[in-house]
């Protein structure tokens, strides 16, 4: 059994999920702008709930649901948010974001999501880190639709993706009504291609703020940017 990932202010268990821990989630977690001060938010797959927890440590919302398809995620899920020290602000449902998108009748100030994103080039014979990784798991225009349905009216959605979905995913959220604010494209080191987007929508159009971010000098050796994002969360930062 793989032991719990720890951070400074609660630890993730993680053996029962398909997807581990990467850094995508704790940037798109560290990122998010709270300044609305939301009082709800959703976190859509939550795998091992680690957006959600985030939110919880960074947050006073008083309110943070996540959803989970898979049961053994969505158990483990749970085991992380009561092992917490925000156990009474954490739920995690366990149903498809279409059901869930039916049943639930509140919005949410603020919805976050590490969807699953690959391919079909890139499927593994293992059935369970398919459904967590490929896109055919949550399609990006179902996780839309339902994100225009669930977001109040001035509501924040805060997502990332492949920094080569970017365009289409954009044009998608349009289709919904959801317009971006705020982009910051991702890579590794200054010489690698753009790897990642993590994009704040909302129903208004308005400028975009763009921003890059490379998390690497070198390996281990960490950006400034990248650790004053992080450095509440990891513990080596």
């Amino acid at each position: 059994m793989s032991k719990p990932f720890r951070f400074k202010q609660f630890s993730v268990a993680q053996d029962q999920c398909a997807m581990k821990i990467g850094t995508d989630a704790v940037l798109l977690g560290a990122w998010t702008g709270l300044d609305s001060q939301p009082n709800s938010i959703l976190d859509i797959g939550a795998g091992t709930g680690i957006l959600a927890l985030i939110m919880a440590q960074r947050s006073t919302a008083e309110l943070i649901d996540a959803l989970e398809i898979d049961a053994d995620a969505y158990e483990q899920c749970v085991e992380n948010f009561e092992n917490s020290d925000w156990g009474d602000r954490l739920f995690c449902y366990h149903a498809s974001l279409d059901e869930f998108t039916e049943e639930i009748e509140d919005q949410y100030d603020l919805i976050i999501s590490n969807p699953p994103f690959y391919t079909d080039t890139f499927k593994t014979e293992n059935e369970v880190r398919n459904q967590a990784r490929f896109e055919d798991a949550m399609p990006f225009n179902e996780l839309l639709k339902s994100v225009s349905q669930l977001l109040s009216p001035t509501g924040h959605f805060n997502v990332v993706i492949p920094f080569s979905e970017e365009t289409s995913f954009i044009e998608l959220a349009a289709k919904e009504g959801l317009y971006p604010s705020k982009i910051l494209t991702i890579r590794g080191q200054k010489s690698s291609p753009l790897k990642r987007s993590m994009i704040c929508f909302t129903f208004k159009k308005q400028a975009i703020e763009t921003r890059e971010l490379v998390i690497e000098i070198a390996r281990h050796q960490y950006t400034k940017e990248y650790t004053s994002l992080t450095k509440d969360f990891y513990l080596k930062l």
